[in-house]
């Protein structure tokens, strides 16, 4: 009996803390409030919008903790992810992440291009290098190389540009939560902001 009152007192405390942790992040502290809000991409769900660049090793640190939120993500939530093009190199990966997804590869891609560039140390970087990676995965370079520079490609790497002006990044990662809010940070603590601020745009709905 005792052993189960220690229990539940533990998991009372924890619950107690929890809620006091979530209470505690405020805005210019744990997120930065945008002074001129976004639009969403699906009208009527809150959006979470993830930028990142496969060479920054705090995205990749981050990358397993948006990996374990996702799995839980609320069926009110539309993720979205946008490679930042916030500088020429960053803007190669853009497009080559703009190519996976048109091929409709990304899924499979995604995570081995992050592996290969922050642990195998391999410059994948440019046009040349990524159009061999893909090839690993069924695409072929001409394909590749064919989507690289054209019009629908550019045409999302320059919205991708103008969002991360329009929400005042100077770096990455960055989430943005519902075109309102931006969370920087490479922990778990990320994925909580998020998640509060998520639940703060429900409740203002």
């Amino acid at each position: 009996m005792k052993k189960f009152l220690v229990s539940g007192i533990a998991t009372a405390l924890f619950a107690i803390s929890a809620s006091s942790m979530a209470a505690d992040f405020v805005a210019g502290k744990d997120y930065k409030v945008l002074a001129n809000p976004g639009t969403v991409e699906v009208p009527g769900k809150i959006e979470v919008r993830e930028f990142f660049w496969y060479g920054c090793p705090h995205c990749f640190i981050l990358e397993p903790h948006m990996q374990t939120w996702l799995k839980k993500m609320p069926k009110d939530v539309n993720f979205v992810r946008t490679p930042a093009a916030m500088n020429p190199v960053w803007e190669q990966n853009a497009r080559g992440y703009y190519v996976s997804e048109a091929l409709g590869v990304r899924k499979r891609t995604h995570l081995p291009l992050f592996h290969a560039i922050n642990e195998g140390n391999q410059q994948i970087f440019d046009q040349a290098s990524q159009a061999k990676f893909f090839v690993n995965y069924g695409v072929p370079e001409a394909k590749f190389n064919s989507m690289y520079n054209s019009f629908a490609i550019t045409s999302k790497v320059a919205q991708a540009k103008k969002l991360a002006q329009q929400y005042q990044l100077s770096g990455v990662p960055a989430v943005v939560v519902n075109g309102k809010y931006v969370v920087q940070g490479q922990d778990a603590t990320v994925t909580d902001v998020v998640s509060y601020l998520v639940e703060k745009e429900r409740k203002a709905k």
